[in-house]
């Protein structure tokens, strides 16, 4: 006898698997908040902790700062449906202008980051680049947008990639996460950006999915796992670890194009942050810095390692 109230199960979807999404935008509120919180802990154990504590009041920043920011404008309608039409990143790094909002995202920023504690170099690099007039704060612009960051400005680069960090998410988070293109394993569908690590995430629709984490907006776009995410071969593919580590971080290299990216496994700990634990694992880099593989990824809070 049936049970009138029972649902029958549609037999076409028995077996189906939901396919995992193929991007994640980011929350820029949860974003930096959740990062600070990831810092922090960590500092708690860590030899960095002086420098975690130091991005973790960064972070907070990021955060605090979105408070009463005019809303940034994504381009014109027709201009994303263009970049989309020809595979390309619809928030274009190479036409983004210092405009008022931007300034005032940057403005802020370095207001937020004054009071932290830091060493006096880090602090007289903020009062230069807070003193910055418009054409030179262009160029620090290019320079973090370009991943080409000038030896001898360093820290004054930190601070303006922490400012478009904010102002990337802002946009980023307003797109359309279903009209986003695929344009290539270690490139942002959002903003053309490099990884700063890869995530073996713990999704209830993606488990053990492999996402990339762009290094300037934050937003995760799969990439199929025991592949290289900056050549996109699949042959000649290695993990190295810290020696007695929880395998929960590893160097993923490969014997292509000699370089390698970070793997967290998030689905062994959630609290994995693709920035914060890139940070937190500095000695992972240290290991495999005189090997024949070179660090692919983008970290602006690595800079000089």
């Amino acid at each position: 006898m049936t049970d009138p109230g029972s649902i029958a199960p549609n037999p076409a979807s028995i077996g189906r698997i939901p396919a995992p999404p193929f991007a994640r935008l980011p929350d820029p509120r949860r974003l930096f908040e959740a990062r600070r919180e990831r810092l922090e802990f960590l500092a708690q154990t860590s030899a960095l902790a002086p420098y975690l504590r130091f991005i973790a009041g960064i972070a907070a920043g990021q955060n605090a700062i979105q408070d009463e920011l005019p809303e940034p404008q994504l381009p014109p309608a027709d201009e994303i449906d263009r970049a989309r039409e020809f595979g390309m990143p619809p928030l274009d790094r190479n036409r983004i202008e210092l405009d008022d909002i931007l300034s005032e995202t940057l403005s802020r920023l370095f207001d937020a980051v004054r009071p932290l504690a830091k060493p006096d170099e880090a602090q007289a690099a903020l009062d230069r680049v807070s003193a910055a007039e418009p054409a030179q704060m262009r160029d620090f612009v290019r320079s973090v947008l370009a991943d080409e960051i000038p030896a001898d400005a360093l820290a004054e680069h930190v601070y303006v990639a922490a400012g478009l960090q904010v102002h990337f998410a802002r946009l980023a988070a307003k797109l359309d996460k279903d009209r986003l293109p695929r344009i290539g394993d270690g490139t942002c569908p959002c903003c053309g950006g490099p990884p700063t690590s890869s995530l073996v995430v713990g999704w209830m629709e993606a488990e053990g999915t492999r996402y990339c984490s762009c290094s300037l907006c934050g937003t995760l776009w799969n990439v199929v796992r025991v592949k290289c995410v900056l050549c996109s071969s699949g042959k000649g593919i290695g993990y190295k670890e810290i020696e007695g580590g929880p395998g929960t971080i590893k160097a993923e290299c490969c014997d292509n194009c000699r370089a390698y990216v970070k793997i967290f496994y998030q689905q062994k700990d959630m609290a994995l942050d693709p920035v914060a634990d890139d940070i937190a694992s500095l000695g992972l880099d240290l290991l495999l810095k005189d090997s024949e593989y070179r660090r692919g990824s983008f970290n602006p809070f690595l800079l000089g390692t």
